[in-house]
């Protein structure tokens, strides 16, 4: 039996039942009655999730008209276009419409629990209408097709752009690829627009219509529409009255309640705010070949480019072109390594082979923060023709035996490493985490095996703990730590860049239990954790002398002179918040102190208090930070205004 048998022979899920259907349930025989005036043509009938477009007459038994869309009729000669299972209709229509065909026209004899008599009908009844008499419905049907949610890969006449309905676009020709335009493409399309009756509002201009994407240049609604939309494709974008937005296409008359807009996608340019503040854009000016983005080189690769670069001053100076002093060789550089500009490096990685690109990049993104070539100032804002040749993706993993791939990890950690060394930390911890990410589909065979592959998994999560703690996040680098002690309690090496995790974040307790673990389980490592806890009693010993110099004095006040501590360290030039940028450095080890008599004198209690509540304080300030121990210093002051008065 195949595959496409046992699929019919499973059982299938049940759909789940909507409002409509409840409602279809409710239906009583004879309450629906239909004739057919004009039969239609084809033998298709439009179902959920169709589009439908069709006008509506109704009149009384007696002939006399109730509303009409059609002008002939006293309406607009506006038709009604609906989406049936989403758009809310009266009942009759809901199930009678279904059963016609496209230009046929109908005739439906409802009761009044078919239309708006219905207990709890969806729809409003119109003022003055006879909601409780039985009524007839003409209806003709225009047109219909599919309005779902387009994906891609996916061929449909129609889909919603919007979720109240008011825009829906019919597709008429397929486009190419997948891609559409967004903010802040450039666009080039033919564009024309009729009223809902007809009437040519936007006759067709002898140049494609150009306009940027987001600018608001074209009404809101066709801008949604045409972002739906692959290149060359063609289509009618129905928009309705709250989408009809003013804009330097067309002037939108008051009357207007719906415009059908016919637009064929001529091209359009790639244009991405790579920062999205509009400092780096990068803007394609001619297509490369694949598809975007799963034919770019995303992952670390071997790009091949040739560029010009020039100053975005007056005259475009150009003071590098690889074409003219590189002998017409291209330049050629590893991504992730940071040997190009991060800026240059963030849109290379964009691009498609054979595509030519504009980057226009800011100074923080260019060269102050890597070498500047000759005639580039320092601040400057530069631009880069772009083009990429070509690239080679990285090796892949799959079918390479445990020993081939233990060599490429080794390579790829080998290039973290130096890349650590360079300062360039957030590089180096992405080339460990490629690895680690990469380990997750690596299976060791044996015990040997995966020995060494523990070992190296161990290996890549403390140099991540290594980076992590270089850029200034100790808590993610004690996590990381982590995943190595709770595999390996006693590795030497995990306990070492744990220990200094709490150290920098003035958890010193636990730095200091660390380091004296890491002398019990490998002797070998007795230099590395003494060194470790002599740095560790400075850092302890830097933090009290911190924290005794911001509470230097508070306690010598005499009692009259306490409102005054405010003022004083009002003139310090260090504030209470800029202390506390200082915390994750502040920590101190357990101490004890006998108190002092309470019975003595006051003069002994005020000379002696900031030595009494010292320890206290101390390890309040460990626990939860200098901002609650200020507040804390208020409540032990209140106590000894208060003691020295009664």
């Amino acid at each position: 039996m195949d595959a496409a048998e046992q699929n019919h022979l499973l059982p299938k899920k049940k759909k789940s039942e909507t409002e409509d259907d409840k409602r279809r349930k409710r239906i009583v025989a004879g309450s629906l009655l239909k004739a057919v005036v004009r039969p239609g043509g084809g033998d298709s009938s439009p179902k959920d999730a169709d589009q439908i477009i069709y006008h509506c007459t109704v009149r009384t038994l007696d002939g006399v008209v109730v509303e009409s869309t059609r002008s002939e009729c006293g309406g607009r000669g506006l038709p009604i276009r609906d989406v049936l299972g989403k758009s809310k209709m009266i009942l009759g229509l809901l199930e009678g419409i279904p059963t016609m065909h496209k230009a046929e026209i109908a005739m439906f004899k409802m009761k009044p629990e078919m239309h708006y008599a219905e207990k709890d009908c969806p729809v409003s009844a119109p003022g003055n209408f006879p909601k409780d008499d039985v009524l007839h419905f003409e209806i003709e049907l225009l047109d219909f097709a599919k309005a779902k949610a387009r994906s891609h890969h996916q061929n449909q006449d129609a889909l919603i752009a919007s979720d109240d309905l008011g825009v829906i676009k019919k597709i008429l020709n397929e486009g190419e690829g997948w891609e559409s335009p967004r903010e802040p493409y450039e666009v080039k399309a033919w564009i024309s627009a009729k009223s809902g009756d007809g009437q040519v509002i936007l006759a067709p201009k002898e140049e494609p219509y150009f306009f940027t994407f987001g600018k608001s240049e074209v009404p809101k609604g066709l801008e949604i529409g045409i972002g739906t939309m692959a290149r060359k494709e063609k289509a009618v974008i129905y928009v309705r009255k709250q989408y009809l937005t003013e804009s330097t296409l067309m002037h939108i008359a008051q009357d207007l309640e719906e415009v059908h807009f016919e637009v064929e996608l001529v091209h359009f340019i790639q244009v991405r705010d790579m920062l999205g503040d509009g400092r780096l854009i990068k803007r394609r000016i001619r297509d490369g070949r694949g598809e975007f983005p799963m034919d770019c080189p995303l992952q670390d690769s071997r790009l091949s480019v040739h560029y010009r670069g020039m100053l975005l001053n007056e005259d475009k100076t150009v003071f590098y072109d690889s074409r003219i002093e590189n002998g017409d060789q291209p330049l050629e550089f590893s991504s992730g390594e940071g040997l190009v500009p991060e800026g240059f490096e963030m849109c290379t990685r964009l691009m498609l082979p054979g595509e030519i690109a504009l980057v226009t990049c800011p100074p923080d993104y260019a060269y102050d923060k890597f070498p500047r070539p000759p005639g580039v100032p320092e601040g400057a804002h530069v631009q880069w023709e772009i083009e990429l040749l070509g690239f080679e993706t990285p090796r892949d993993w799959t079918g390479l035996d445990f020993q081939s791939i233990m060599n490429e990890a080794e390579n790829i950690r080998s290039t973290g490493n130096r890349l650590f060394k360079e300062g360039k930390f957030e590089l180096a911890k992405a080339k460990y985490e490629k690895v680690l990410r990469e380990f997750n589909h690596v299976n060791p065979q044996n015990d040997d095996e995966g020995k060494v592959f523990g070992d190296a998994r161990n290996m890549l999560h403390l140099n991540v703990a290594a980076c992590l703690l270089k850029l200034g996040e100790w808590r993610k680098s004690l996590e990381t730590c982590n995943k190595v002690l709770e595999a390996k309690p006693g590795h030497a090496k995990g306990l070492y860049r744990r220990g200094m995790a709490y150290m920098a974040g003035g958890e010193y307790e636990d730095a200091r239990n660390d380091f004296n673990m890491m002398i019990k389980v490998d002797k070998s490592s007795e230099a590395d954790a003494t060194a470790a806890l002599l740095k560790l009693k400075q850092k302890e010993q830097e933090a009290e002398s911190k924290a005794r110099k911001q509470f230097k004095g508070l306690f010598d006040k005499k009692p009259g002179e306490i409102t005054e501590v405010g003022s004083e360290r009002r003139g310090e030039t260090r504030t209470i918040e800029e202390v506390d940028e200082t915390k994750d450095n502040d920590g101190y080890d357990e101490e004890t102190q006998e108190e002092e008599n309470t019975t003595t004198v006051s003069t002994e209690r005020k000379r002696k208090w900031s030595e009494k509540a010292w320890p206290i304080l101390k390890n309040v300030k460990v626990q939860i930070g200098i901002q609650l121990c200020v507040a804390l210093l208020g409540v032990y002051i209140f106590q000894f205004v208060s003691a020295r008065f009664t």
